[in-house]
Formats: C-alpha cells, structure tokens, sequence
C-alpha cells in the first residue's frame, strides 16, 4: 500500500511527537508499505501564522500530487489532518492545546481569542469529514468529544525502546524524567523533596525552559544532595537509570498520553503520578501498580515515603505494572494493522 505520513515539524525541537512519527513510519515499512513523510513546518507563534497553515491544509488535495496517487493518508497532528484524501485516517496525538485544556480567558490575548474559535471551528470540520479518527489515548478522546463532538478510538502503542527496558537491584532513588517545561510540573517534585525524612534521592532527567528555575529552586532549599538535574543522557544510560530506580515519578498537568509512564511500567517499576495527570491514569492503579496522589507537595511526599518504607510492596507494585502492561498486548503491528484496516 502507498501510503502519505502527515506531522507536523517545529524547527530544531524533538520530543515524543516525533520519535512517535518515526516510529510508525518504520513500523509501516516493516510492514511492506511504501511511505511518503510530509513535514508541516509548525510556529506556536504568531497566532495569525497558524491560522495560514489551518488554510493551506484545508486547501490542499493530497488524493494525486503531481498524478502519483496515494491509497491512503495517515495524519497525527493539527493541522495536517485538514489536508484532502479519499481515505483520510486521523491517529490524533494531540490537537491545538493552546486553544483547548490550556486555555486561559483571564490570561488570553484578543489573538488567541480569535484562534481560538478558528481552531475549534476548523478541527469540527475536518475532524468529521475523516474516513476514521483513532486518538493517543483516551484522553486525547475525551478531548476532541468534549470540544469538537468527534468520537473517536483510542489506539495505544509502545514507547521507544520498550523492548530493551529491564529491571535491576534498586539504588535509593527515583527517576523523574521529562523535558523541564512548567506542564510537566517538577518543581512539584522539587517541593516535595523539602518534606521528605527518607534518605530517597531524586533524579531529574532532561533539559528545557524551566532548567535555571528548577536548578535555582534547588539551590534555594539546599537540596543539592537530595535532588538532581542530570540534563540529558545517552540510551544505554536511560535504560539503566530506570532499571535501577526504586520507582519513576511522573506528576504532568493533563499529558495526552505519558511515555514515561509506560517506560516504568516496562522496566517494572511503580510509577507515582497526580489525579489530574491525564494519559498516566490510564495506566497507573493506585494501590495496584503504583500511586496516584493529589497535585500538592505533601501528598507527592508521603507516597515517596511510602514507596521508600515499604520497598517489597514497591517491587511488587513494579512487577505488577509490568504484568498489566504485557497484558495491553502493546505493538507496532497492531498499530499498522488497525490503521490500514
């Protein structure tokens, strides 16, 4: 099957979008597809240049560019999936959050305003006209029914490497990685450390915008011996970082799906995330794979205690996140299986 594999770019900046995009495109070749990527070059700013794309894509017929036709179109991301086929499949990772669940009024902008309801306006449109609409997970669902009325379902894939994640003998810490953004909410962590009387360590992987925050926050509290910033790290040291944690923390604002959530559950270890987290509580049982606390640093802190008190009630915790994990029967060939369905 020739297939065209829409996403969108933001120049110079990679994260689980993108190595999602790769992956399914190397899943659709192993497959025995002929895939043609098509990179929308995206800016989150000015509004006015997201509102041209929105055009250009509605515009756009993709059925036969330049005679060469395509059986199918596979689209992930606003607002390539308002591009033209005959056979249009949406596998939505998230749309336009700036306009959706991160929407402010008080701090809004007469610009964001308009974009906003040129936005909802555009994904109600061509949402619908979509042969089927599948979605990250089902929150990213939730989403578009709430905002848009478009159903959709979900469709779960494996996080990078997952195959390669493995447990070993836990060394007193836990593992927090994510890119340093305000959404993802480490300063959270970084609070909670203040509180805690366990001698647990944290460790804080990635770089982003709030780094010299987050690092001046720990400096501020006198927490250099409690908490890391340990930037960015190479694969082989990823997978052991998780395989010797005691447990992963992952405490987002409303993430569409969480990788990191999956990629401890993997590795078989309890993952500690928040109420109003999002994708993670798709995943995490409280009590039964890991816990699930209020957004707040002391009740963060009394689940690192508690993973740190009991830590054969944390392996176990791990091991049956890993169990339950094995037992969603996660693959890419499922993934290409459904979407070429």
């Amino acid at each position: 099957m020739r297939i065209l594999l829409s996403a969108s770019q933001a120049p110079f900046l990679r994260g689980g979008a993108e190595l999602h995009a790769d992956n399914l495109h190397a899943a659709l070749l192993r497959a025995g597809h002929e895939v043609e990527r098509i990179k929308l070059p995206f800016k989150f700013s000015p509004e006015a240049d997201i509102e041209k794309l929105m055009a250009f894509c509605e515009g756009y017929d993709m059925a036969a560019p330049n005679g060469q036709t395509a059986d199918r179109m596979i689209s992930l991301q606003f607002p390539g999936y308002g591009m033209a086929h005959p056979h249009h499949i949406g596998w939505v990772l998230h749309q336009h959050r700036a306009v959706y669940e991160l929407f402010d009024e008080a701090q809004a902008t007469p610009a964001l305003r308009r974009l906003r309801e040129a936005v909802t306006a555009f994904d109600k449109r061509v949402l619908t006209q979509l042969r089927r609409v599948f979605a990250n997970s089902k929150r990213v669902a939730e989403r578009m029914q709430q905002f848009n009325g478009v159903a959709s379902q979900p469709l779960y894939h494996p996080p990078p490497g997952a195959e390669r994640l493995y447990c070993d003998e836990e060394w007193g810490y836990v593992f927090a990685p994510s890119r340093l953004e305000s959404l993802k909410r480490q300063d959270l962590l970084i609070e909670a450390a203040r509180l805690l009387r366990c001698p647990l360590r944290i460790l804080i992987g990635g770089t982003g915008g709030q780094q010299e925050r987050y690092a001046g926050l720990i400096e501020k509290y006198g927490l250099q011996d409690r908490v890391r910033l340990i930037g960015n790290f190479s694969e082989p040291e990823r997978l052991a970082l998780y395989a010797h944690a005691l447990g992963v923390v992952f405490v987002p604002r409303d993430e569409d799906l969480g990788y990191i959530t999956l990629e401890g559950m993997f590795a078989a270890k309890p993952v500690i995330t928040c109420t109003d987290s999002g994708g993670p509580l798709e995943f995490v049982l409280p009590g039964q794979t890991g816990w699930v606390t209020e957004p707040t640093p002391e009740a963060l802190a009394e689940a690192l205690e508690a993973l740190w008190a009991d830590k054969a009630r944390s392996r176990a915790l791990g091991e049956a996140g890993r169990a339950r994990i094995a037992g969603l029967g996660l693959s890419w060939d499922r993934v290409v299986e459904t979407l070429c369905a």
